[in-house]
């Protein structure tokens, strides 16, 4: 994997149009474990909410490529019209991920150095957008340190003045979750993981589909999921990562583990946040579908 590596888009389609096709792609991608696809729904949370999900945050991506609307408001735009379907949140993170991605290769500039750049530029006004965003849906996260009460993400636009009196962008917002958040980390490391699963996706064979499931594997065996870790613990998140790696080679042992992930509520959500940013940047580079 190079930074400078050219991007190949697919003649007539925009970057707006492959985050749409990413977020779609990677709810048909089958099997990921303990997630939603197009073979297992949960309970409350079915394939068609993804489906309505990725063509509701449309308005908010096509924001993201456009570099005179505030980041932040892109974002809060495209989680609120992905928030119109009956699901509730099936998107949150896989957008977070995707507006700076939109917007980096919206200025031909998709690398790891040029999102960083993106995440650099965020302001106070970001910051204050994305808590927002947290209105608009119920988002799983972690209990925010003692000192850091009036910043819990929870509050949305009631953690407005904190924000204003600590003079946090998005960027610093991103960056005191990194420990702990593995969307979070990806803002704060230059999209290492994204980047490096997207060369897995284009350097792989087969329907992409197929690549993005295997892609999936690879990331869950190679960290515990932060999702994962948030409601069942430490010890379980790298129980999954563990029991992934086993079965990484095997898409059909895959699908044992993906009925035995849903039976004991194991969803790695924060990985299949990932595969959506790799199907995204693969889709940039070119890889067929």
């Amino acid at each position: 994997m190079t930074d400078d590596r050219p991007p190949h888009p697919r003649p007539g389609m925009s970057p707006v149009d492959h985050a749409e096709l990413a977020l779609l792609l990677e709810v048909a991608s089958t099997p990921k474990p303990g997630n939603v696809d197009r073979h297992r729904d949960h309970d409350d949370l079915r394939f068609e909410h993804f489906l309505a999900g990725a063509v509701g945050a449309r308005p908010g991506l096509r924001a993201a490529a456009d570099p005179d609307r505030p980041l932040g408001d892109a974002f809060e735009r495209a989680v609120r019209g992905m928030s119109q379907q009956d699901g509730d949140n099936t998107q949150f993170g896989c957008l977070l991920l995707l507006v700076p991605l939109v917007r980096t290769a919206a200025t031909d500039r998709l690398s790891p150095a040029g999102v960083a750049g993106v995440v650099d530029a965020t302001t106070v006004d970001d910051a204050v957008s994305f808590y927002r965003a947290f209105e608009h849906v119920d988002v799983a996260v972690d209990d925010p340190p003692p000192d850091a009460a009036a910043l819990d993400v929870r509050r949305g636009a009631d953690a407005e003045p904190a924000i204003r009196e600590r003079a946090l962008t998005l960027a610093d917002v991103m960056a005191l979750s990194a420990d702990r958040d593995g969307n979070a980390a990806e803002w704060a490391g230059g999209f290492e993981r994204t980047f490096a699963a997207a060369e897995t996706v284009l350097d792989d064979e087969g329907p992409v589909t197929d690549r993005l499931a295997r892609a999936f594997l690879d990331l869950l065996a190679e960290r515990p999921d932060s999702l994962v870790a948030t409601e069942h613990g430490r010890d379980v998140a790298e129980a999954a990562s563990r029991r992934a790696a086993a079965v990484r080679n095997d898409l059909d042992a895959a699908e044992e583990l993906s009925e035995r992930f849903r039976a004991e509520g194991i969803n790695p959500g924060t990985t299949a946040d990932l595969t959506a940013a790799a199907a995204f940047v693969a889709l940039e580079r070119g890889v067929p579908v």
